[in-house]
C-alpha cells in the first residue's frame, strides 16, 4: 500500500540576513522541533496560494513575492511529505507566532544549530548558497 504524500508549502522568511523560524507544538508530527512556517497545500490550490494562506494564518504576514528554492520528498516512515520550499523576502506585516508557537529570528549560524525535522536539513544546506 502506498502512503499518501502530503504536499506542504514552506516559507523561508528572510529579512536583513536573518530567518524566521517557529517551534512545532509537542502534539504535532515532529513536535518540539523548529521549522520554517507553512502548511498543507489543499486540493485544487497552487503552492503559491497555499503559501500565502498559511503564512497569513500562522504568522500574520502577507506575501508579496517569493522564489522557489527547492522541492524535497521525504519519507518519515509514518508519513511521506513533499516540501515545496520558497524563500519569502518580500512581505508586509511583522511575523509572529499567531498560534501561540514560540518563534524567533535567527542568523544562518544559529539556524544550523537548531533541531529541525530531517526533511528540513536540505533546506538549511540549500540556504548556505543564499547568503
Amino acid at each position: 500500500m502506498t502512503k499518501k504524500v502530503v504536499n506542504v508549502a514552506v516559507g523561508v522568511i528572510y529579512e536583513q540576513g536573518k530567518y524566521f523560524v517557529c517551534k512545532r507544538s509537542e502534539e504535532q508530527h515532529q513536535g518540539g522541533l523548529w521549522e520554517f512556517p507553512g502548511g498543507k497545500v489543499e486540493p485544487q490550490e497552487s503552492v503559491e496560494l497555499a503559501l500565502q494562506r498559511e503564512l497569513a494564518e500562522e504568522i500574520g504576514i502577507q506575501v508579496i513575492g517569493s522564489q522557489h528554492l527547492l522541492t524535497i520528498e521525504h519519507d518519515y516512515g509514518d508519513k511521506q511529505v513533499c516540501l515545496h520550499v520558497h524563500v519569502v523576502d518580500q512581505f508586509t506585516g511583522s511575523p509572529t507566532g499567531l498560534e501561540g508557537q514560540p518563534s524567533q529570528w535567527v542568523d544562518y549560524s544559529t539556524l544550523k544549530e537548531l533541531e529541525f525535522p530531517k526533511a528540513n536539513i536540505a533546506i538549511i544546506d540549500a540556504l548556505s548558497t543564499f547568503q
